[in-house]
């Protein structure tokens, strides 16, 4: 879409762009058959999300760590509609073992899965470790998100399979992904404090969404599996994750104001590249301003896709069941 898009709002191939809201890209859609799951849907673009697709009928699953939030949360939609579906289920992504749980939580339901939404994330985080040992940004924002759809992968495949309605995955990706270490993913400094910048290992985060999403997509193509993967930068939104910036980033947003979207407005890739049907068949992209955007080359880049999977695999697979 470019500067000029975003700055104007005016509508790319989609018919819609940056000054498009979540409601204005679902406008007249049925949702009312299919389940999606909204991790980090307590607040930002995720609950408007949660509240959008919950709006169209969707019955909504909030995954969050905060059941104080998640409460208040699933209380304002239903003051807000009445009749809206909406449940929440306990999940840290940053632990593997809560990752485990949320999913034996979730299976214990014998819901259908149609739609996954990776929203939750972490951004300019202070070095730090999880409870696994694993770099925080890198945790919570990819390895977190890449168990969890390994692990709902076999009930969205029998979800469509028996209900003929396309799964459909969508990570949360950043610009930012652009932003990260000169070798793209830094396998052998993960965890290493004294290589470690905030900036960069949330731009390496944003890369492995990207990277997980094209790789999965490749793999679902060549099963003949009727799920789709796609990854999307929301655009500039101010929202909780903004907690860990400085003065840096209030300064650029002073200088950058033109350029911010609202929560509605932020919202809006997700919603229509989850729900539209204009959409249906259309895998391994990247969106922006509800419209197919080119990523960095890194994101890419089949080799880094492989040794990215792998890599996470082997990390998981070492740690404790």
């Amino acid at each position: 879409m470019g500067i000029y898009g975003m700055v104007t709002g005016k509508a790319g191939k989609s018919g819609f762009g940056s000054a498009s809201t979540a409601e204005d890209v679902t406008r007249s859609i049925d949702a009312n058959h299919v389940t999606a799951i909204i991790t980090g849907g307590t607040s930002g673009i995720g609950l408007e999300a949660a509240r959008v697709l919950a709006m169209r009928g969707a019955h909504v699953i909030i995954a969050a760590r905060n059941p104080k939030a998640a409460n208040e949360s699933k209380e304002m939609i239903l003051q807000m509609n009445p009749k809206a579906r909406i449940d929440y289920l306990h999940l840290d992504l940053s632990s593997i073992k809560s990752v485990r749980s949320f999913v034996h939580h979730f299976l214990a339901l014998n819901l259908p899965l149609n739609i996954l939404i990776n929203n939750a994330g972490v951004m300019f985080c202070p070095f730090q470790l999880t409870e696994d040992g694993i770099e925080s940004q890198f945790a919570t924002n990819h390895i977190g998100h890449f168990l969890l759809t390994n692990l709902l992968l076999e009930k969205m495949k029998s979800s469509a399979k028996e209900s003929g309605i396309e799964g459909r995955i969508v990570n949360l990706s950043s610009v930012a992904h652009t932003y990260t270490y000169s070798e793209g993913i830094k396998f052998h400094g993960i965890n290493d404090p004294h290589e470690y910048s905030e900036k960069k290992a949330y731009g390496q985060s944003k890369l492995s969404n990207l990277l997980h999403s094209n790789e999965l997509s490749r793999r679902l193509q060549e099963e003949g599996v009727n799920i789709t993967v796609n990854s999307v930068h929301p655009g500039l939104v101010t929202t909780n994750l903004f907690r860990y910036s400085g003065l840096g980033m209030t300064v650029f947003k002073a200088m950058s104001f033109f350029l911010w979207k609202n929560i509605p407005q932020g919202a809006a890739t997700t919603c229509y590249v989850a729900l539209h049907p204009d959409l249906k068949g259309v895998t391994g992209k990247y969106f922006a301003d509800c419209n197919v955007t080119t990523p960095s080359k890194f994101a890419t880049d089949k080799s880094l896709a492989d040794k990215l999977w792998d890599f996470s695999i082997k990390l998981i697979d070492s740690l404790p069941k």
